[in-house]
């Protein structure tokens, strides 16, 4: 068995069996219809089967092979649009296009981006490492921010994995919730066999109170942070240079995509599923909205959204995650599932309501770097 055949887990064990067998060269050559000298490379990312290839003319593609009950090609190509569009107007995102599809699996490739995979072996929700990208991630968010005005597609439907906020956006979340549960069996029933009213009313909707709702819509990335950005150079002079994985992109607003990235890198949730302390990055947090400032300055109505779109910003992605562990993973994966209610949606909501209410000088200190006063 070699190192191929795992990627990060979700609970306490950080390296776990893949749900889906690797990438293989006969079957990339066989969509891709051309000989491939060699697979050079395999993302230890859990969720879909991504690859590295070096075909035989020396071309390198990355090759991505997702399940048809996660993406179709329809879905695909909501992506790519918005990617054409931003990469129009100066984002630099590489091209990526549907390959074909085989048996149950639908495949997408994609230019090798420009850049050093810096953040390749790292957990996604980690803090910028060295601290000094806070700074050039915040302001390349803003950049993307900009670029994307103007892309008037619709939002996109509900699916497993999806990072919207069609749910906390709408007037009555619970309703939304049990509409989206009862189209969806496996979630409906996993939510049925949980108090996840009395959780939802207790946890999230002290924020989704406060929430001002006036926000402009906006299509957005949804998934910003280290791991999906390449970089100029190692060492802290480095820029970004390719900006990657719009596979959770949608129309929202640019306030609920910043909490998003903050979200991502701001709070050591691992740490605190564990027992350990949140060591919030105050630094690296400055640097960001700094540096995302200073390219487009929050509205009023967006600095005063953001502390409350902080706790309600992972929710919509943690329930689409509980459908996609039982519906899509072979075999389904309640263990994951409960691990995706448990610890990262109803846990991420516990702490920041806890530390806001508390007033305690760190959650003060968090509250101020984004930008409000204690919301609940």
């Amino acid at each position: 068995m070699s190192d191929d055949d795992f990627v990060f887990g979700m609970g306490a064990e950080s390296i776990v069996r893949r749900d889906w067998p690797s990438l293989t060269t006969e079957e990339v050559e066989a969509v891709l219809g051309e000989e491939i000298a060699e697979i050079e490379w395999r993302s230890p990312r859990p969720l879909s089967t991504t690859a590295r290839i070096r075909m035989s003319d020396g071309r390198r593609l990355i090759v991505k092979r997702l399940p048809s009950a996660l993406r179709t090609p329809e879905a695909l190509a909501e992506e790519h649009g918005f990617m054409d569009h931003v990469r129009e107007r100066g984002i630099p995102v590489p091209a990526a296009w549907t390959a074909g599809t085989r048996g149950d699996f639908v495949y997408e490739a994609q230019k090798l981006g420009i850049g050093e995979d810096l953040y390749q072996s790292t957990f996604s929700w980690s803090p910028y490492t060295p601290s000094s990208h806070a700074g050039p991630a915040g302001a390349m968010l803003a950049r993307l921010h900009l670029a994307a005005e103007g892309y008037e597609a619709p939002s996109r439907p509900w699916r497993p994995l999806k990072s919207g906020f069609s749910l906390f956006g709408s007037a009555d979340p619970i309703a939304a919730i049990e509409q989206i549960a009862a189209r969806r069996p496996h979630l409906g029933a996993f939510l049925a066999a949980r108090d996840w009213h009395s959780d939802v009313e207790r946890l999230l909707l002290p924020f989704h109170q406060r929430l001002d709702q006036d926000l402009a819509p906006l299509w957005t990335h949804n998934d910003w942070h280290g791991t999906n950005l390449l970089w100029s150079a190692t060492g802290r002079q480095a820029s970004i240079a390719s900006v990657l994985d719009f596979g959770l992109s949608d129309r929202t607003t640019a306030a609920y995509d910043l909490a998003i990235a903050i979200e991502r890198f701001a709070v050591d949730w691992v740490g605190l599923r564990d027992g350990g302390p949140a060591n919030i990055a105050e630094h690296e947090l400055r640097s960001f909205l700094r540096g995302y400032t200073s390219v487009r300055p929050l509205s009023a109505a967006e600095s005063a959204a953001l502390p409350n779109l902080f706790p309600l910003c992972h929710a919509e992605y943690e329930l689409s995650e509980i459908d996609y562990f039982l519906s899509v993973v072979p075999g389904g994966s309640e263990k994951n599932a409960e691990i995706a209610y448990r610890d990262w949606l109803l846990g991420h909501a516990k702490w920041a309501l806890c530390l806001f209410k508390s007033g305690a000088e760190e959650g003060q200190t968090f509250l101020g770097l984004l930008g409000g006063d204690t919301p609940v």
